[in-house]
């Protein structure tokens, strides 16, 4: 067995060398994106003298029954002085009934209606605005209907990051384990795209957060004049307005497992890609800079897929190329493992290199295969 190959200049040896530097760009992006997260410490947060008053706005439409289970978790935050606002958005079943019975128990919850109308445009961004607009406090934490804080101290978590220089604090929304392969699916998606916005925010590249944890101030949404420049558009309320605010290092990320806020996923195929093209619809906006710095790493892995499995039937190249790829693994395992270890999602660790591979594979067919015109649906 030949371990070095004899480079000879032919079709082999142009495609390992391309092989070669595709493994070395996905290792180096691994390495400088990734590994920001995988050994980010959290810096100092305010003590709990230093808390503002808080507006916690939820924007929900026929949510009822997640507000009837979720609403006295968030009236149970160990916190000095906080609201709840939650803009009725057109709703028909009983919320009205029931917010109305939640504000004559608790003084802290407040409620704007929004009266139904075919001309309101799909989506959380008016009455969004509205709640922000109606808020007593500076500063704003927004949660959706359907989604439980982990503790209650997840208020205190997020504020606690409102230090000098701070308006915004991106979260973390991850999803409830339950049984079969789709929630596996959907979980690990949702993982490794806050392992992206987490790394990209500290590599001063902020482009997205959830919209079920994240917090950010009145005065920096006036400041970019709200959702007004991609208001036409369903979704953005977390990506391009984070865009658009994120800057001059005004932002924190917060991966404080205390500060979570937890939603139930999709039950079926065809729900959560609808979710997911709906996400989609706002990638167009993103700045050339963005869209390269995320389509390195999944681009850059199916080259080195693609090219490694032709080296593979070439005894002569075989062998480098299996130890090339063996090493490229494990580095990136270890990275990426720290990350989704600081994320609470210690069980996708150990198959993890598959997980990577099968979800580089699974995006793509996702994305050119959805229905475009879904995007214009809530």
């Amino acid at each position: 067995m030949q371990f070095f190959p004899t480079f000879e200049f032919n079709i082999i040896t142009v495609l390992f060398l391309f092989f070669a530097f595709m493994a070395f760009i996905n290792l180096l992006y691994t390495f400088v994106i990734y590994g920001r997260l995988a050994f980010f410490k959290e810096p100092a947060k305010l003590s709990d003298a230093q808390l503002p008053p808080v507006s916690i706005i939820i924007a929900a439409r026929n949510e009822s029954d997640n507000l009837y289970e979720n609403l006295p978790y968030l009236l149970q935050q160990n916190y000095p002085e906080y609201e709840i606002i939650v803009v009725n958005n057109q709703s028909i079943d009983d919320s009205a009934y029931l917010l109305n019975a939640f504000t004559q128990q608790f003084e802290n919850v407040r409620v704007i209606e929004v009266n139904r109308s075919q001309h309101i445009k799909p989506g959380k961004k008016l009455p969004l605005t509205l709640g922000i607009k109606g808020a007593k406090y500076e500063h704003l934490l927004f949660i959706d209907a359907d989604c439980k804080p982990t503790s209650n101290t997840w208020l205190k978590s997020m504020a606690s990051n409102f230090v000098t220089g701070k308006e915004l604090v991106i979260g973390y929304g991850p999803y409830t384990k339950e049984k079969g392969f789709l929630n596996r699916v959907i979980r690990f998606d949702t993982t490794w795209i806050a392992v992206s916005y987490f790394s990209m925010a500290l590599a001063k590249l902020p482009y997205m957060g959830v919209g079920r944890n994240m917090a950010y101030t009145k005065t920096l949404f006036n400041s970019v004049n709200g959702f007004k420049s991609h208001y036409s558009l369903p979704s953005g309320d977390d990506d391009l307005f984070i865009q658009e605010a994120a800057k001059n290092r005004n932002y924190a990320i917060n991966i404080d497992q205390h500060s979570y806020s937890y939603s139930a996923p999709h039950s079926t195929w065809s729900g959560w890609i609808r979710q997911k093209t709906r996400h989609y619809s706002t990638s167009n906006r993103y700045s050339r800079l963005k869209k390269l710095m995320l389509g390195v790493y999944p681009a850059s892995l199916l080259f080195v897929l693609f090219t490694f499995i032709v080296l593979m039937f070439d005894a002569d190249f075989r062998w480098l190329t299996l130890a090339s790829f063996l090493l490229l693994t494990f580095l990136k395992w270890w990275i990426q493992g720290r990350c989704f270890n600081k994320l609470d999602e210690k069980s996708f660790v150990a198959y993890l290199p598959l997980w990577d591979i099968f979800y580089t594979i699974l995006m793509p067919i996702i994305y050119y295969s959805s229905d475009k015109k879904e995007v214009n649906k809530w």
